[in-house]
């Protein structure tokens, strides 16, 4: 059985900090992942409309090996400044790769839609990402807020607030896998209109509410709830404000293939706590990072576990985002607990 590490977050992969910026009258904000030392990385897009920077590097077949942060950040392409501020906190403290004399930063980021949500986007001739991406780069620790919070401040899902999410699951042969997701997808992360998970099976103890799934099933589970589309949830919504971005971390040595192939895995927890994902209008993106400081090379089985886990956790830390999201004003949508 999967257990959660002492946090039940992604700073319990040894090597991480989080860092959270987040403006309350923008309704949105940063979430920057720190690696104390430089962490093999990947990427996997699967969404249709994503939004990026420094993702090309990732793939196997490129020159740089680890990075040294990976921002999500809400705030459509203006989100993109996000990495920017990152970048120039990490120069300050002399981290980088190393090329010509020079150290440079690599900060891959990625973007959500949060435009319309309520918040005050008349920021005026640049937009504030910038800034919030180095407010949450100096912010970073091991402990960090969950809910309405960093890239998770103003997203939304189907007829739901959504919010920035984390879990962590520890496997038997000592490897740590987390996740970290800032969730504002196009579909449902719970059972039809119902307040049941999706991701009810993988569940640990209470940690989204332990309702489990619903019995008998309710009418509506199958159907295609979409965040544009559902009146009942109170108010409709214009198509494009979408997008789930994400992390999966272990501590366990692996090679930049390996990292992307978590990342894929990773992708399955999408599946498994939102209905529907993966659509043309979403932007759905997870990063991979592998510290290695567990020391752990993996074995055919043992990969098949942590690429199990990857998805497990990863649809843990997407219902524990909406689980913890708190109202605010000018709300388009409730927050979980408002629903009965």
């Amino acid at each position: 059985m999967f257990r959660t590490g002492p946090r039940n977050l992604i700073t319990d992969v040894a090597g991480l900090r989080v860092g959270n910026s987040s403006d309350v009258a923008l309704k949105s904000g940063v979430t920057t992942v720190l690696c104390d030392e430089p962490a093999v990385a990947g990427v996997q897009i699967l969404g249709g409309a994503p939004g990026t920077r420094e993702t090309d590097l990732l793939e196997p077949h490129n020159l740089v090996e680890a990075v040294h942060a990976v921002v999500l950040s809400g705030g459509s392409a203006f989100g993109l400044d996000a990495a920017s501020g990152v970048q120039a906190a990490l120069r300050e403290r002399g981290i980088g790769f190393e090329v010509g004399g020079f150290r440079v930063p690599i900060v891959p980021a990625a973007i959500l839609f949060d435009l319309r949500n309520g918040g005050a986007k008349d920021w005026g001739r640049y937009p504030p990402y910038r800034d919030l991406g180095y407010e949450a780069a100096q912010s970073a620790a091991t402990e960090f807020q969950l809910g309405t919070a960093g890239a998770g401040t103003g997203a939304l899902t189907s007829g739901l607030k959504g919010g920035l999410g984390s879990a962590s699951t520890l496997l038997d042969n000592g490897v740590t896998i987390g996740a970290l997701a800032a969730v504002n997808p196009t579909g449902s992360v719970t059972v039809g209109r119902t307040r049941h998970f999706w991701a009810a099976p993988f569940e640990i103890g209470d940690e989204f509410g332990g309702l489990g799934y619903p019995s008998p099933m309710p009418y509506d589970a199958a159907e295609i709830l979409l965040k544009y589309r559902d009146k009942r949830a109170g108010r409709q919504m214009e198509t494009g404000g979408n997008t789930t971005i994400a992390v999966i971390a272990t501590d366990a040595v692996l090679t930049k293939a390996a990292a992307k192939r978590l990342a894929m895995s990773a992708h399955d927890g999408f599946v498994r706590a939102i209905w529907p994902t993966h659509t043309p209008a979403d932007g759905d993106l997870v990063f991979a990072l592998a510290t290695g400081t567990s020391g752990i090379r993996l074995e055919a089985d043992a990969a098949i576990d942590v690429y199990a886990a990857a998805g497990a956790t990863m649809a843990r830390a997407i219902s524990r985002g909406v689980f913890a999201a708190t109202p605010a004003d000018n709300d388009l949508f409730p927050v979980w607990l408002a629903r009965r």
